[in-house]
């Protein structure tokens, strides 16, 4: 693994997650990273950057959602995850994607898209 609980819960605002429960989200990343990013080229120090946010990007999708709040008077009203779809669902994933300079991640949602064109 390339990266660790402390260098995760950096970037994460406070989190009910259990250390044992960040651990698997660091081996499930690990093993994401590894496979799709491992021999594309990207250093050492990128792969661990891009694992560290994806596993907050793991947690942030399945675990925390990310909020935003408005108030008006006594209205309130909360969105969770306003985002797009795959990495861009949240903050951690965008920021995998600008990481991955391969275009590698970005393009993963893109493979099966059907293209018709005119004749």
């Amino acid at each position: 693994m390339r990266t660790n609980i402390t260098d995760v819960r950096s970037i994460i605002p406070a989190t009910a997650v259990m250390d044992a429960d960040v651990e698997s989200y660091i081996g499930a990343a690990n093993l994401f990273t590894t496979n799709w990013l491992g021999s594309v080229g990207l250093t050492e120090d990128t792969l661990t950057e891009i694992e560290r946010w994806m596993t907050a990007h793991m947690i942030a999708s399945t675990r925390d959602r990310i909020g935003i709040k408005e108030e008006a008077g006594s209205a309130k009203i909360e969105y969770a995850n306003t985002f797009a779809a795959g990495l861009l669902s949240t903050p951690y994933g965008q920021i995998v994607l600008s990481l991955d300079t391969t275009g590698t991640l970005d393009s993963l949602g893109k493979k099966n898209q059907i293209k018709i064109q005119s004749l």
